[in-house]
Order: C-alpha cells, then sequence, then structure tokens
C-alpha cells in the first residue's frame, strides 16, 4: 500500500480519495474548503492537511482533481505548492479537465524535479466516481504512466495511456466533443417526438434497443423526458471544457462549427439559471416547462 495525497474534494475527487482509502492505502487529503477535508477523515481515515505542500510531503503519489488551469498550477506551483514537496521519483497524477499547455508545463517542471508526471482527466461524471468505473485517459511518459496505472485502478473501469505529456487532455477534449453533440441530438430527438405526441419512454425504450443507442440515451433520457436535471457533469463545467475544446481547435485550425453551436446552446441554459444542472439540461431551450 502507498502513501498518497488528493488536492480536491468535490463531486469527483472526494469518492476517487474514499476508493483510494477504501483500498488500503494512506491518504492524506486537501480541500480548499477545509472543513470537506476535516469530514473525509472523520468518515474514511487518514489525515487532512491544511496546503497541498503539507499534503504532499512523503507522499509516494500525489493525485489533484480541481477547477481549472488556474486552480491547479495554484496547488502545484503556487507558494504552498505540492511540486516543492514532493520527493524525487514521486508520481503527480492530474483528474483535472484542463488545457493540454499546462499539461506540458507540469510535465515539463516535474521533470526538473525529478517527478513523474501524468495528465490523467476522467470520463464517467459523479456516479462513475462513485461507483469506481471511471475510464481516464492518461498523457506522459511510459515510465510515469506505469507508476500511476496501479493507483488508479481503486476507481477506474478502463485506463488508457494515450500518448506523452498533453495527450490525455486532447483525449478528453475528444470525449467532450462527442458528448455534446449526442447530447444536443438527443435533445432535439425528444423535442420532435414531444411535439408528435408520441409517449416518449415508449420510444426510447423502442430506439435505444438500435442504432441510436448511447449512454446519454441509457442513462438521461428517462431523466431528460421529466424534467431531472440535480446529478451529473454541470453545465458551467461542461462550458469550461468547450472553451479549452474551442482554443485548442483554433490553435490547431480546425473548424468545429456543432461545437461552437452547442457552446452557444450551454450558454441560454446557464442564462435560464441552469449552470449547476446536469449538461443534458440542454433540452430545457427546446421544452422550456423542461
Amino acid at each position: 500500500m502507498a502513501r498518497v495525497a488528493f488536492l480536491g474534494l468535490g463531486v469527483m475527487g472526494g469518492p476517487m480519495a474514499r476508493h483510494l482509502a477504501a483500498a488500503g492505502h494512506e491518504v492524506t487529503v486537501y480541500n480548499r474548503n477545509a472543513a470537506k477535508a476535516e469530514a473525509f477523515v472523520a468518515a474514511h481515515g487518514g489525515k487532512a492537511a491544511a496546503t497541498p505542500a503539507v499534503a504532499a510531503a512523503g507522499a509516494e503519489a500525489v493525485m489533484a482533481c480541481v477547477g481549472a488551469d488556474v486552480d491547479l498550477r495554484a496547488v502545484t506551483l503556487g507558494a504552498d505548492g505540492a511540486f516543492a514537496a514532493m520527493t524525487p521519483g514521486a508520481v503527480f497524477i492530474d483528474h483535472t479537465t484542463v488545457s493540454a499547455e499546462i499539461a506540458r508545463e507540469l510535465a515539463a517542471a516535474g521533470e526538473e524535479l525529478g517527478l513523474l508526471v501524468v495528465d490523467a482527466p476522467v470520463s464517467g461524471g459523479q456516479a462513475g466516481a462513485e461507483n469506481g468505473q471511471l475510464t481516464i485517459m492518461c498523457g506522459g511518459s511510459e515510465l510515469a504512466f506505469k507508476a500511476a496505472e496501479p493507483l488508479m485502478q481503486a476507481y477506474a473501469k478502463r485506463i488508457g495511456h494515450m500518448g506523452p505529456a498533453g495527450a490525455g487532455q486532447l483525449t478528453k477534449m475528444v470525449n467532450q466533443l462527442a458528448i455534446a453533440g449526442i447530447l444536443q441530438g438527443l435533445s432535439e430527438a425528444l423535442a420532435f417526438g414531444k411535439a408528435a405526441g408520441l409517449d416518449l419512454d415508449a420510444v426510447v425504450d423502442v430506439i435505444s434497443k438500435g442504432a441510436a443507442q448511447s449512454w446519454q440515451m441509457d442513462n438521461r433520457a428517462a431523466t431528460m423526458v421529466r424534467g431531472q436535471f440535480d446529478f451529473g457533469f454541470a453545465v458551467d463545467w461542461m462550458r469550461k471544457d468547450l472553451g479549452l475544446v474551442l482554443a485548442e481547435a483554433e490553435r490547431l485550425g480546425v473548424s468545429l462549427p456543432l461545437a461552437q453551436l452547442v457552446d452557444g446552446y450551454y450558454a441560454e441554459v446557464q442564462a435560464m439559471a441552469g449552470g449547476r444542472q446536469d449538461t443534458s439540461s440542454l433540452i430545457r431551450r427546446l421544452v422550456p416547462k423542461f
């Protein structure tokens, strides 16, 4: 078993840290809201640290799942950041969805300090984190990936090494592009079915057994029909992710018209006070009472 630190105990990080503790690892946690870290320790054991640096000191591995590039830079390279306190040879695993640019920046900074760094964004949502069934897409050296993989197995069902530093984040961008397009299509399909007077439960039951089937249909169609959006991945976070995608696409010279369109639609949902609702709330702009 390993001595590990986990930075960030939100709806994704908290369950991941819990799975590490359940697997027998010695877990030290840090959270910007210290009360959440203390509550974690009371429920699952381990220690709470006042800063990322204190959490990382002596750890064989440090995981992070925070908000955005600026938050990640603060907990790693900031005045009380983890990197300066980590022991050479330790592995840093970043589960935050951030830019490929900062993933490469952290990999370079880690190399100078003798650290192994993996960018490892996840897919599967809150349910995947709670159930230990996340899909993790990793970027970094083969050595870093091999050091990180056994630890991540505590909360993953599928772990892939996608290439060098930044490749994990780029793969997550592909993932988010696919999700955004599928949710827009599903929203339009359900809105059309409702306007046509069809029994939407019956429609979904039939078409989900054919070529239209998707994870979003299986897990979100029934709740979309009932206007239930208080779970899963929030619109605010999807807009953050699409912003990363669109910025990267501009650098690559790639046109993403559907992503731009759906990003604008999510902005409309935010204006309807839906920023903290699940991404399936995209249907609300087509069927407002949903």
